[in-house]
């Protein structure tokens, strides 16, 4: 895994990042808002992208999120605890390589806790005593403290909008992941999963932030002049914010109006 890892890094490394000047690059994200743009790998095909993802939005994610929402709250509730409970994994792998030990143990406590007394993550016992959630982390985000500069912004199909980092991230993610690890992991004796039940726990996952911001994307798609353009900057924000662990607000829309912009 760990070599699979280093591969991964060494392709960003080639490509854009230059580690001597790392904390430099930090300072100046810091201070200039020209970190929340990116230059366009392909304008043209990532827009054709975009539509096609509105559309699919409309057809299939929308519905079965609205289908998903009228489901009772408490049973949201607790299926939101476990995915997040399980994907505090990822989180807490990524808090260990950005040497922030102190978040590391944070994240290790509320797992331990809401995976026992809080019955495999349905409650959240560990928010009461004191253990508060710190953010979620990725590879993306990794690879951004180490000093790597997003590189160029496009849309993927079905993922969405993305940079040359974060798509590297999205792969590394795999690899750090324990619980794609565990389900994909053929030499276990006694299996009682498949490589399914990862796909479902991270289907799960998009169709409850779906769910969350229903009314947040209506919103962004009616008052915004070019949607398109109006995504790139909010994703961009969200995404330097994380990297800085930083409380403003990002200027596209309100924190409070989204649940999380998520890249995992």
């Amino acid at each position: 895994m760990f070599k699979k890892l280093l591969y991964i890094t060494s392709i960003i490394l080639l490509l854009q990042t230059n580690f001597a000047s790392a904390g430099m690059e930090n300072e100046e994200l810091k201070k200039s808002k020209s970190k929340d743009t990116a230059s366009e790998c392909f304008e043209g095909f990532s827009r054709v992208m975009f539509k096609f993802n509105q559309g699919l939005d409309g057809a299939i994610f929308e519905p079965v999120a609205k289908g998903y929402r009228s489901l009772p709250i408490f049973l949201r509730k607790g299926t939101g605890n476990v995915v997040d409970n399980l994907r505090s994994l990822l989180t807490l792998s990524n808090n260990l390589l950005q040497g922030d030990f102190a978040k590391a143990g944070n994240t290790a406590g509320r797992f331990a806790v809401n995976t026992t007394v809080g019955v495999l993550g349905i409650f959240d016992p560990a928010s009461a005593l004191g253990l508060e959630e710190n953010g979620k982390e990725d590879f993306g985000q990794t690879i951004g403290v180490w000093g790597s500069q997003s590189g160029c912004y496009f849309v993927l199909p079905i993922l969405g909008p993305t940079t040359l980092r974060d798509s590297v991230g999205l792969v590394g993610n795999m690899f750090l992941d324990p619980v794609y690890q565990i389900t994909h992991n053929n030499n276990m004796a006694e299996r009682s999963y498949s490589e399914h039940n990862y796909w479902y726990y991270r289907s799960t996952g998009a169709v409850d932030f779906r769910a969350k911001n229903i009314e947040s994307f209506n919103s962004l798609e009616n008052n915004s002049i070019d949607i398109y353009a109006s995504v790139k900057s909010l994703y961009l924000q969200n995404r330097n914010k994380k990297i800085l662990n930083s409380k403003s607000v990002v200027e596209t829309q309100e924190d409070s109006d989204w649940e999380i912009i998520d890249t995992e």
